[in-house]
């Protein structure tokens, strides 16, 4: 029962991320906040770019669905049969549990970002993520694989500390993945709208100051869903001349 729960969650997943990356590009293409592409071959470098970061994007999830998964799922499966975890410890109500674990998972996720950032070996697979020179949805895709596995390889002592069920992890995914998708897009959010909404989640202001080529700013915004965990750290940070950050690493030239 529960694992076609967890099946229904992930085709949610997988249909909101194809819905979501169809109607940003859209929105991208009606309304940018930034010229990405110019020139004779905007259309086709736009084209080949986004094709060359989900490309990315699918190797990385098949690796995750039959490297990981499993693992995933028979470390749940333990936490909850030995009732081990932070979740069966502070039993309560299922609204309680869940508030709680999901809200952990994302803060995990503001940490395992950070410390990309701050650890060497992370940082040289990270870097491939920053090293977009045209940010837009697609740039969501683009990870590194080495990033990927180390990623969910964290993910087993997670999920057995947290004692997350395989459910709670699916849901936690999707809208992790439909919130980096759309603080990736280069769409032009009016401010009113884009402060507004990044009092709660992060919006692609933050996101795109966090993707500047100014170290400062590479070091902040570290939230994938939630902005509290970068205002209690004092990470977080707006830019009053958005339109000028330059996106990628200084030190390479980076194919997009």
């Amino acid at each position: 029962m529960i694992m076609s729960l967890v099946d229904a969650v992930l085709g949610a997943r997988l249909s909101l991320a194809l819905g979501a990356l169809a109607v940003l590009a859209l929105w991208e293409s009606i309304d940018p906040f930034l010229p990405l592409f110019s020139g004779r071959h905007a259309t086709g470098s736009r084209v080949a770019h986004g094709a060359r970061n989900v490309a990315i994007g699918l190797v990385n999830a098949l690796v995750v669905r039959f490297g990981f998964l499993g693992a995933w799922t028979a470390v749940a499966a333990w936490s909850d049969a030995h009732a081990f975890g932070i979740r069966a410890w502070i039993g309560g109500p299922a609204w309680l549990q869940w508030a709680v674990v999901l809200l952990l998972l994302d803060c995990w996720t503001y940490v395992w970002h950070r410390l990309n950032h701050t650890v060497p070996l992370l940082w040289r697979f990270h870097r491939l993520h920053h090293s977009d020179r045209e940010m837009d949805v697609t740039t969501a895709n683009r990870f590194h694989l080495g990033e990927i596995v180390l990623s969910s390889l964290a993910r087993l002592p997670l999920l057995a500390l947290l004692g997350a069920s395989m459910l709670q992890l699916a849901v936690y995914e999707t809208i992790l993945f439909a919130v980096v998708q759309f603080h990736h897009a280069n769409v032009a959010v009016p401010e009113p709208i884009d402060r507004l909404l990044r009092a709660i989640v992060v919006t692609p202001h933050l996101h795109r100051v966090h993707h500047s080529v100014v170290v400062a700013e590479q070091n902040a915004n570290f939230s994938s869903v939630l902005t509290w965990w970068d205002r209690v750290a004092r990470t977080l940070r707006v830019s009053p001349n958005l339109a000028d950050i330059r996106f990628g690493i200084d030190d390479e030239p980076a194919a997009n």
